[in-house]
């Protein structure tokens, strides 16, 4: 993931101002541009280095073959040339060995520079500021008999927490039953929601390889949320969003323009170690470390990303609304936006057992930021005069998040005996015909008083 260095390039026709202000409202280093830009100025001037004296190799080499061939082979005629000859090769070997030590620490620098903060991005560092866009439904309280979402999940059989945890460790579990069914369900209906809008679903590697998940993911997400699998052969990493393999499944390539956008449904199990999370965030299924997910994927031209941006996002509303799940989205402020993303929206579903509403959708802008790395390229070749290539516009989504939606769903649609069950995800869910409500069959959980110290006599 990288911006284009012709952008650093003033010489050329660049604007590092751009770049400077782009990194100013995402408040990062604003010195880190010009750190790319003398790195970049290393890295040429060593190329040209470079190129001077593979020049006078080739014109040493030419002296050489002419003295041999008037001097009949005799070497001593050209033992002068041959010495600066062997002189020119080490230079060369030497100069070889910068390049490629410049052009490292000039990718690393580079890389580190966020893409361009779309103007539209509200500027702030503090996520309190992000910018409410629209709401939708009535955001109704906890009713008396109310239960937050792990308890409901609990009431109609459907995980079991502690067994998971017993076996795999904190925020695992079993889903189990009419849990599995509505996870199911669920992923049927997303898939098939996006199929009759147009997008290819598929089924994507749940692990990448090393080197191309550092082409689509940033450095600090290796650290903070990537599982590392060690084995024979060299190491992979666990997807944490079908975005990442499907980031990469047009790479190396030349994309036509006939054949844009392309439009992908993906699915997958997601892997994410979700450190630092605490408290009420992580009760139940809420904020787990694997879970299944529907995310759009969208590759488009240059000149039409906002527009499929503003799509996709309008697309994850109208399956919230078919849920019949009140939610709001907002606009993410530049502080809080990943490097890859220009623009990002989320859309936060209803909470009643929060009171509050919490993140459930994910729609981010990444223009060509993932495909330049990725090298997927607009047009089948570059086209005459131009002298920058062009690459494709990447756009990813969350449509359902299935963990999170069953618990939106559990709070919003409990009553008094049971869950009733949104009507578009009854088909889904192959009960009889007339049942709408998933009763409960168990008792709430039991809340667990804290032991008491034991007084030292």
């Amino acid at each position: 993931m990288t911006l284009d260095i012709a952008l650093f390039r003033e010489d050329k026709g660049g604007n590092p101002d751009l770049v400077r202000e782009s990194q100013r409202r995402r408040y990062e280093s604003v010195e880190l541009v010009d750190e790319v830009i003398q790195k970049d100025k290393e890295w040429r001037d060593a190329r040209g280095h470079l190129d001077d004296a593979n020049a006078s190799l080739n014109n040493i080499k030419k002296e050489i073959g002419q003295i041999m061939k008037t001097s009949k082979g005799d070497k001593d005629a050209a033992k002068e040339p041959l010495a600066r000859k062997e002189k020119v090769e080490k230079e060369i070997e030497d100069l070889k060995q910068r390049v490629v030590d410049l052009k490292q620490e000039l990718d690393e620098k580079l890389f580190s520079v966020g893409n361009l903060i779309h103007e539209s991005v509200p500027v702030h560092d503090d996520e309190e500021h992000n910018r409410q866009e629209r709401t939708y439904g009535e955001c109704n309280p906890l009713p008396s008999f109310g239960r937050p979402h792990h308890e409901l999940l609990w009431m109609i059989d459907g995980y079991e927490p502690e067994r998971g945890v017993a076996i795999a460790g904190a925020r695992q579990y079993f889903l189990k039953g009419i849990g599995v069914r509505l996870q199911m369900a669920l992923v049927n209906y997303g898939i098939t929601f996006l199929a009759q809008h147009g997008y290819t679903p598929l089924q994507v590697p749940y692990m990448m390889r090393q080197d191309i998940m550092a082409e689509t993911a940033e450095l600090a997400q290796f650290d903070e949320e990537l599982y590392k699998v060690t084995g024979e052969g060299e190491d992979k990493y666990l997807i944490a969003t079908s975005e990442q393999p499907i980031s990469a499944y047009h790479r190396n390539e030349w994309l036509n323009p006939k054949v844009l956008p392309l439009k992908y449904a993906g699915q997958s199990t997601c892997f994410r170690k979700e450190a630092g999370s605490s408290g009420r965030e992580t009760w139940g299924i809420f904020r787990v470390h694997q879970f299944e997910k529907v995310e759009q994927f969208v590759i488009c031209d240059p000149e039409s990303s906002e527009k499929h941006h503003e799509e996709m996002t309008a697309l994850s509303e109208e399956f919230l609304q078919s849920l019949g799940i009140p939610y709001q989205v907002i606009s993410i402020v530049s502080g809080a936006l990943n490097k890859a993303a220009a623009k990002k929206y989320d859309i936060e579903a209803w909470f009643p057992g929060y009171g509050q509403y919490k993140e459930v959708v994910s729609c981010s802008n990444c223009t060509d930021y993932q495909a330049r790395r990725l090298q997927i390229r607009y047009g089948e070749s570059k086209v005459k005069g131009q002298t920058t290539q062009a690459y494709v516009h990447m756009l990813n989504g969350t449509l359902c998040a299935t963990t999170r939606t069953i618990c939106a769903i559990l709070e919003n649609y409990q009553t008094e005996n049971g869950i009733r069950i949104p009507e578009v995800l009854r088909p889904y869910l192959h009960l009889p015909d007339d049942q709408e409500l998933i009763p409960f069959v168990r008792d709430p959980p039991q809340v667990k008083a804290p032991g008491k110290k034991k007084s030292k006599k």
